[in-house]
């Protein structure tokens, strides 16, 4: 699963990795969980755009918007056939900025162990998501969910999840709602080892409520 992760990077430069058009007035975010407000790169017919939608995916035809807070990630494995899932899979891709993201290893006898997965080189990921609005009483709610697979080499020690770190090459595929289903397929697999690092945090981390550059430091463990 992915539950928390970080975007701290100019806006400028996340519209400049993926090609969009700039978003105003996000800050900064260390520690994004679900049910926060978060960047989404999307396809319009003016081109991409990033624009803001709440972190937990609610379908359009769902009677119940808290379902979202469910709905926060979705898995490859099933992602194109879940009722939730199937028709944001097939019409309404998109891709979840991110700095880094969180995830806890279990250790016997003591507390879960925050760590921090970023890219070696320091730029900026996109996770595979989906987006969908639903029709309230006070107008349309845009949301999100970014899609998970198996963990890689680096990861699984850490936890058997992990989010579908896109290449920069296959931005174009996945957003693009005319690519057939079998390559999408493709495309929802582990990222390679070396793309990425990780280390341990401090468990401030584990509260969504706090905040700062400090939750990404290395912690010694």
């Amino acid at each position: 699963m992915c539950g928390r992760y970080n975007l701290h990077s100019p806006m400028e430069d996340v519209a400049a990795q993926f090609e969009a058009e700039a978003l105003a007035g996000f800050a900064p975010r260390y520690n994004l969980a679900p049910t926060a407000v978060v960047p989404v790169v999307s396809v319009t017919r003016d081109g991409r755009v990033i624009t803001l939608h709440v972190w937990g995916l609610v379908p359009s035809w769902s009677k119940d918007p808290s379902l979202g807070a469910r709905l926060a990630n979705a898995r490859a494995e099933t992602v194109a056939d879940k009722p939730s899932f199937r028709a944001p899979f097939k019409r309404n891709r998109c891709i979840i900025p991110a700095d880094g993201f969180y995830e806890w290893q279990a250790r016997p006898g003591g507390p879960k162990q925050p760590f921090c997965i970023c890219a070696v080189d320091g730029s900026i990921l996109g996770f595979a998501g989906l987006r969908d609005e639903w029709e309230g009483p006070d107008g349309a709610l845009a949301t999100c969910a970014i899609i998970t697979t198996s963990a890689n080499a680096l990861m699984a020690p850490i936890h058997d999840r992990m989010p579908v770190i896109l290449d920069r090459a296959d931005y174009a595929a996945w957003l693009d709602p005319g690519t057939p289903a079998e390559r999408l397929q493709a495309l929802l697999r582990p990222c390679p080892d070396a793309r990425l690092r990780c280390y341990p945090v401090g468990r401030k981390v584990d509260d969504a409520r706090n905040e700062g550059p400090e939750l990404m430091e290395p912690a010694d463990v």
